[in-house]
């Protein structure tokens, strides 16, 4: 940075003297050497008439001889200096001027604040790659994993790399959502170890994370490979489910999480995510068919306080956490209702009613429509009820917020 600054002065500094010497020069012409020239003209003009008289083409070279001695005795001086036509000086302010404006919008457009960040960022490289080494260090943040991929990559672009270096680069790229980045590295790291189960994994799971079907389809040719050579590594088996998923093979998908479940230790907590992403898949496939059937009665008291433009709010619960599992939303109309719920009604696709086994339901009456509950809205409230999928469930609005 120091030399290409130093550069830039220089080169700024020569072109300003250069352009001042250009305009600031004033040449002066001797009488003296004006006057060689204008007789060297009239000596040459003189050979040229007596040529052309010997030749036939003129026929008055007296009278033209006498024209050439008047126009010699008149160009000829006293031998005084002759100075040149100058301008005045401060013309070439605006020329200096621009000249420093036009350097100014270089510094601030030309690249020169990302040149500066770039030495800053191999500045920092080695550092940045120690403390990601180095377990007890503090983690990086976004920006310095950003940082850190920078310097990597420019070392690589220097050197041959490693399989492990570029295995870096291309989980720094997973990391920062950079999918081509991280897919470019892992080709390069599987050239230079093609038989490696880890890269391979790597390389799948960025090819399943593309948008592109033709990445997913090569991702689902090489998981299908990997599977073939370990059929019961939980990590190929998880991409294969999510990989299937992401295509709509559900079927597929649903036998890789079974594998799955039958491999895993009782205990393990990547069970119950493992269960909710089959009730997902089933219930995409269709294959799911729990509903919860629900019958809404009112008590006497909140019969006679109905409000005519009032809505109904149903809401299932797993009763532990307070965030809903299932939500409806109803226009107030006849009692006793009936209705049902099921996973299209949930909140987020993580949690489904079908996967629950225990349920509470809590309906309200909203008199103003708000879906937040409001002093003297009518609600009814169940027991936490264990539940299979099938059993139906009653609710009697009986009580008013206080």
């Amino acid at each position: 940075m120091i030399v290409f600054c130093m550069t830039l002065i220089v080169l700024l500094a020569a072109a300003v003297a250069l352009f001042l010497a250009a305009g600031w020069r004033q040449r002066e012409y001797h009488a003296d050497e004006r006057d060689r020239l204008n007789t060297a003209f009239y000596q040459q003009r003189l050979r040229e008439l007596q040529r052309d008289e010997t030749e036939g083409v003129v026929a008055n070279r007296a009278e033209m001889e006498r024209d050439l001695q008047q126009m010699l005795l008149t160009d000829v001086t006293d031998g005084q200096h002759v100075p040149g036509r100058q301008s005045s000086r401060w013309v070439l302010l605006p020329g200096v001027v621009l000249l420093l404006v036009s350097t100014g919008v270089y510094l601030q457009t030309g690249g020169y604040a990302q040149l500066a960040g770039w030495i800053a960022v191999q500045r920092d490289y080695p550092a940045l790659r120690a403390r990601v080494m180095d377990p007890d260090a503090q983690p990086l943040t976004m920006e310095e994993l950003a940082r850190l991929q920078l310097g990597l990559r420019t070392a690589l672009q220097q050197t041959p790399g490693s399989a492990d270096e570029w295995a870096m680069l291309g989980r720094l790229g997973m990391v920062l959502n950079n999918a081509t980045a991280a897919g470019q590295a892992f080709e390069r790291a599987l050239q230079r170890a093609p038989d490696s189960l880890e890269l391979q994994q790597d390389y799948a799971e960025v090819l399943t994370r593309s948008g592109d079907p033709q990445d997913n389809r090569q991702a689902s040719v090489l998981l299908h490979a990997l599977l073939k050579r370990d059929s019961a590594n939980l990590r190929t088996l998880s991409l294969l489910a999510f990989n299937a998923s992401g295509q709509q093979n559900y079927t597929e998908a649903l036998d890789a999480w079974r594998a799955m479940l039958a491999l895993l230790p009782a205990g393990d907590p990547r069970i119950t995510l493992i269960q909710r992403s089959i009730e997902q898949a089933k219930t995409a496939a269709g294959q799911q068919a729990v509903a919860l059937s629900l019958t809404v009665k009112l008590s006497p008291p909140a019969e006679k306080m109905l409000p005519p433009d009032g809505v109904l709010y149903i809401s299932v619960s797993d009763g532990v956490s307070p965030v809903p599992v299932a939500v409806k939303r109803l226009p107030l109309s006849h009692f006793p209702l009936s209705l049902t719920l099921d996973d299209s009604n949930a909140m987020m696709p993580d949690r489904l009613l079908s996967a629950q086994h225990q349920v509470q339901v809590r309906v309200r009456i909203a008199r103003d429509g708000s879906a937040n509950p409001q002093a003297g809205d009518w609600f009814g409230l169940s027991a936490i009820t264990s539940w299979e999928g099938h059993q139906p469930l009653t609710v009697e609005i009986n009580q008013q917020q206080p």
